[in-house]
């Protein structure tokens, strides 16, 4: 999957527009991605990605970077052998595209804020 295009509210997947968050795997999107708290990523939120098993979990955090990332959601995820980039999502979006070539890796973008 390649991330074509983002701007606030929207992201273009492989050429199909999305206007809520999402979690690209190699194989297939969903959308939308609720968390249990809006702004506040959990270990709860992330039950399907840690199925998934990726190598690498890239996330965005929001065009504005509001979405926050807890240190024990990311101890969570390295104990669980995942590497985890957080950046706003414009930013996470470049390092998506870079790194899904050469390893499995899933992005989880909020969109807004």
């Amino acid at each position: 999957m390649h991330i074509d295009d983002y701007a606030f509210g929207k992201m273009v997947i492989d050429g199909r527009p999305y206007t809520s968050d999402v979690i690209v795997y190699p194989d297939r999107v969903d959308s939308p991605w609720w968390r249990k708290e809006g702004h506040l990523l959990q270990k709860a939120d992330l039950k399907d990605i840690i199925a998934a098993a990726p190598e690498t979990l890239v996330i965005g955090t929001g065009f504005s970077g509001v979405m926050k990332v807890p240190d024990q959601t990311v101890n969570f995820l390295s104990s669980k052998g995942i590497t985890v980039f957080i950046e706003k999502t414009g930013r996470a979006v470049e390092l998506f595209n870079e790194k899904r070539s050469g390893e499995k890796v899933i992005g989880a973008f909020h969109l807004t804020c």
